[in-house]
């Protein structure tokens, strides 16, 4: 996945129905971590940022004009204060294809 992309599209939620919906958009959080192992971390259907496989999902280059206006996006504004938090932190290791967010290991 590229690290550009601050959005990606769910095209595989087997295993993850309640967490996943194939075909919604997703912001991307930063995680050079879990990127090195093939995962990318969206903030999902919980509210929370979690790392999934990232052949989950593909990546969207977006204009600028629209980017801005799905972070502003009232339904997006309490999803990108938790990600703001969490993509401050670093990711301490990394297993399994779920994992568990932030500060929760």
């Amino acid at each position: 996945m590229k690290r550009r992309s601050a959005f990606a599209v769910c095209i595989n939620n087997r295993g993850y129905p309640a967490s996943l919906e194939a075909g919604k958009l997703y912001r991307v959080i930063p995680d050079p971590e879990a990127t090195k192992h093939g995962y990318v971390r969206v903030v999902d259907e919980s509210g929370e940022d979690y790392a999934y496989s990232s052949e989950r999902f593909f990546p969207l280059e977006i204009p600028k004009g629209l980017k801005r206006a799905l972070r502003v996006a009232p339904a997006n504004r309490a999803l990108q204060r938790t990600a703001d938090s969490r993509g401050r932190r670093r990711a301490r290791g990394l297993s399994g294809t779920h994992l568990a967010p932030r500060g929760r290991r």
